[in-house]
């Protein structure tokens, strides 16, 4: 048994740090790009300029019954949600305005 344990725990020495660099690297790189607009959406929302994505959901959702919802993405430059979703295997995104919930256009 402790054959076993012991280059289990040498492996995990090795591997710790290079895990934690990938972690850093992704919250620098795309990961980090989507924290900010995650973020961007927060202060929007908390500032009373933006509605909570839970609020575009509850408008938009019904809209779209019988549509798979996949999720979304936040545009702080349009101040603009992308709610995704799949209709018969086809990908729909609606484009929502972040400060009142208006549909501003839906792609195929």
């Amino acid at each position: 048994m402790k054959r076993i344990i012991a280059p289990l725990a040498v492996l995990a020495l090795l591997t710790g740090p290079v895990l934690a660099d990938v972690a850093l690297a992704q919250t620098r790189g795309n990961g980090g790009a989507v924290a900010s607009e995650q973020q961007r959406a927060r202060e929007q929302m908390q500032a009373g300029r933006n509605l909570s994505i839970r609020e575009i959901e509850r408008r938009i959702l019904p809209q779209m019954a019988g549509d798979e919802y996949i999720g979304f993405e936040y545009d702080p430059s349009a101040s603009a949600y992308r709610l995704k979703f799949v209709r018969d295997g086809q990908m729909i995104w609606v484009d929502v305005d972040a400060r009142t919930a208006r549909v501003l256009r839906v792609s195929r």
